[in-house]
């Protein structure tokens, strides 16, 4: 050790880059976190493994994957890290960073922007990003976004990521249809009416059908629209029934322009998970993630 500083400072850039890299679990996202070219990161990396003298990552199809002794050094370098870069970012910022969101359209229109409006009037700056899960993931990783609610639980260790709720989904459809609900519904019910789904695959509904019915949905859509707002549009002007979280269409059901096919006390459940980047938490992050955790516990 008698060739390097003692205070290890000329290798703080180093270890800012590694812990970069086991956090994202990819070379490239290490880059753009830290805004480096991937060649620079790739070369402290070796510096690092020359230092070190074992190998700290493994390169794998989805990027890199840290060894038993990076997992060991990440553990002891994360929290003064991180703790320096805070201390260092104390007093410079003039106004609140932006805090960068993802998740479905749908939770972020239903749930998500109303929970931080009165946060956003006093002063909160948030950008909000809509998209599918595992896209939503990778920009997560890649430090893109800061907090992402998932219908996917993360793989990895790269992610820090807690259940947010359930959602609960309920078979549906306008009384004008005239269908009599009832806890006992089968599909033959409902053999002869529209079905009106997310995808041509039928993901909701077919879970639907396996949990509730206990048999695979072979039937065919009568609409397919990727927003689960319109197919509750759709469901209300009587174009035919579909399967929808409860907590979306609470004001439909409440005044009665859609009604719950099939009353259950076992509905079909799909647990959001909120996923958080790498990183040291913020004061604006942390308001975010209370503001939400407040939000769905009165869904």
């Amino acid at each position: 050790m008698s060739d390097r500083n003692a205070d290890g400072l000329r290798d703080l850039a180093l270890w800012r880059t590694f812990l970069a890299a086991h956090r994202s679990g990819s070379v490239s996202a290490a880059a753009r976190m830290l805004g480096l070219a991937q060649s620079s990161v790739t070369t402290q990396l070796q510096a690092l493994e020359r230092t070190t003298g074992e190998p700290l990552f493994v390169r794998h199809a989805r990027g890199i994957r840290p060894t038993a002794t990076a997992d060991q050094l990440a553990a002891r370098i994360a929290g003064p890290l991180d703790a320096l870069a805070a201390a260092a970012g104390a007093g410079t910022e003039k106004e609140a960073p932006v805090v960068r969101i993802g998740g479905a359209a749908e939770f972020l229109a239903r749930v998500a922007m109303p929970a931080l409006a009165p946060s956003i009037a006093h002063g909160l700056r948030v950008a909000a990003t809509a998209g599918l899960a595992e896209s939503l993931l990778d920009e997560l990783r890649a430090g893109s976004l800061d907090l992402v609610v998932s219908a996917v639980r993360p793989r990895g260790r790269s992610l820090s990521a807690m259940a947010l709720m359930d959602e609960e989904f309920v078979l549906v459809g306008s009384p004008a249809l005239g269908i009599r609900p009832h806890p006992d519904l089968r599909p033959e019910g409902i053999d002869a009416v529209p079905l009106l789904a997310y995808a041509q695959d039928l993901p909701i509904l077919r879970r639907y059908w396996r949990h509730a019915f206990g048999i695979r949905l072979e039937r065919e859509p009568a609409l397919i629209a990727p927003d689960l707002r319109a197919l509750a549009a759709a469901a209300v002007a009587g174009a035919g029934v579909t399967a929808l979280p409860g907590y979306l269409i609470a004001d439909q059901l409440a005044d009665g322009t859609l009604i719950v096919l099939r009353p259950t006390d076992d509905p079909p459940i799909n647990t959001l998970f909120l996923a958080r980047r790498p990183g040291p938490l913020s004061d604006s992050v942390a308001t975010v993630e209370s503001a939400l955790r407040a939000a769905v516990r009165g869904l």
